[in-house]
């Protein structure tokens, strides 16, 4: 056990911990089995960009190892893989896309764990297809409060099990994951990328059936320009490609690289929206006017931020805040005013990733609901910031939209009241779970979604 000063991802608000190194469930048990005054919260990879694996003054379980790799098992007729918790996604690549074989959701980052994916419930370019991580998920091992470890799974304790998905730690750690995979022929993505004009022709593109053809679609939007040409954006779709379309002796050849690391000391504002605009033209112009078809790599298409090591200190000290939020599909009027907002107030996102979500799966905590989701980098520190999130905050909850916790480091523990209907019903089974009240972290005390034991 060490004491250590910790963050999310976007390195904004800072909390001290013990921190203990898990390597097996019986370190775990022993952990468990204390008595812990500021409770006890599980760590992947520290990709959440909040404070969901952040626990002030308590223990964070440090869980990743991805020297457990030889523990991985993958069934070749049923495309079932069992693998420990604390694995990366990016182990579990390395490994099953060479035999063949893709993890069937993926975030924009192979860093995160399987326990951290099940935790947040990551969707990704295809949810409008395939659904989140959970939907997949076969079953699971978790470790309750009480040092007992369980199996769960949709037909076995479900409401433990769907509470668990999406739940950011709170029911439990979860210490081994079964995940249904998606056969594949290749380790390269047919894409399709083309430029539009405006925020309306995106939208349409997106709607259409043709985007329906894509298991994976996203847009990416220039959140700075303005008039005829506001949320001009980019939008590449792609299917796995083929082994006839790759043609070799290796098709499912996968060796992913970290090309570039970032500086280790980068001025704050560097990042700002005189920068940002003229990359937003570059990538813009970049991209065909007409629609181009072309093979891409899985860490090119997936994870193209993955080839820069700790791209997060390029936004300096001050860190910054990841904005998620959906909104209905009919809600497109809300979407519009929201770009429009940023563009007036000539506030930057270097990354403004825009999404078509399908239907919601049964976790009362599980951000996807079906709907348009848009996903910003927002540089901290601006004192015009908190002020403009909170005005998008009220008009995306009276639109009857969310925000997504593993991304949050900003709403208020009424947001989240008014956004997750099922939250009530969740609270009484996670109190059902951990009756001891051990599990808790930073973003569960600032959102009010646990009460600690007094």
């Amino acid at each position: 056990m060490s004491r250590e000063r910790i963050s999310g991802w976007g390195r904004t608000a800072w909390t001290s911990a013990d921190v203990v190194e898990v390597r097996d469930v019986g370190t775990l048990k022993t952990v468990v089995g204390s008595q812990h005054r500021r409770g006890v919260i599980a760590r992947g990879l520290g990709r959440a960009y909040g404070a969901a694996a952040q626990n002030a003054g308590g223990i964070v379980l440090a869980c990743a190892d991805d020297s457990r790799v030889d523990n991985i098992h993958l069934d070749s007729s049923s495309g079932h893989l069992t693998a420990p918790a604390g694995l990366s996604l990016d182990a579990v690549l390395r490994f099953s896309v060479p035999r063949g074989w893709f993890i069937p959701v993926t975030p924009g980052t192979r860093f995160v764990t399987l326990g951290g994916a099940v935790a947040s419930d990551v969707h990704g370019k295809n949810h409008h297809v395939d659904g989140s991580f959970g939907q997949h998920v076969e079953s699971m091992k978790i470790l309750l409060s009480s040092g007992e470890e369980v199996v769960l799974s949709p037909s076995v304790k479900p409401t433990w099990f769907w509470s668990t998905v999406g739940g950011m730690g709170l029911t439990g750690v979860v210490t081994e994951v079964t995940v249904r995979m998606l056969p594949v022929e290749s380790s390269l993505v047919m894409v399709e990328t083309k430029r539009l004009g405006n925020l309306d022709d995106v939208i349409a593109s997106m709607s259409g059936k043709s985007d329906d053809e894509f298991r994976y679609s996203v847009a990416w939007v220039d959140m700075l320009a303005s008039g005829r040409s506001l949320g001009r954006g980019v939008l590449t779709r792609g299917n796995h490609a083929t082994a006839s379309d790759v043609g070799g002796s290796e098709p499912c050849r996968y060796d992913p690289k970290v090309r570039l690391a970032a500086p280790p000391w980068v001025p704050n504002g560097l990042l700002n929206k005189f920068t940002v605009r003229a990359f937003n033209e570059v990538w813009y112009r970049k991209a065909p006017a007409d629609a181009h078809i072309g093979l891409e790599t899985i860490p090119a298409f997936f994870h193209p931020l993955d080839g820069v090591r700790q791209w997060n200190a390029l936004y300096g000290s001050n860190g910054f805040i990841q904005y998620q939020f959906i909104v209905p599909l009919e809600r497109v009027d809300v979407l519009r005013t929201v770009i429009g907002k940023f563009s007036e107030a000539g506030v930057a996102s270097f990354l403004a990733v825009l999404k078509r979500m399908g239907k919601s799966n049964s976790a009362p905590m599980s951000f996807p609901t079906e709907g348009w989701t848009l996903t910003l980098d927002l540089a901290a520190g601006s004192s015009r910031l908190p002020a403009l999130l909170e005005h998008i905050d009220e008009m995306v909850l009276d639109a009857g939209g969310r925000h997504y916790l593993a991304k949050d480091a900003h709403v208020s523990a009424l947001a989240v009241e008014r956004a997750y209907p099922r939250l009530e019903e969740w609270k009484h089974i996670r109190d059902e779970m951990d009756p001891r009240r051990l599990w808790v972290s930073d973003l569960a005390r600032r959102l009010r979604l646990v009460e600690e034991a007094s």
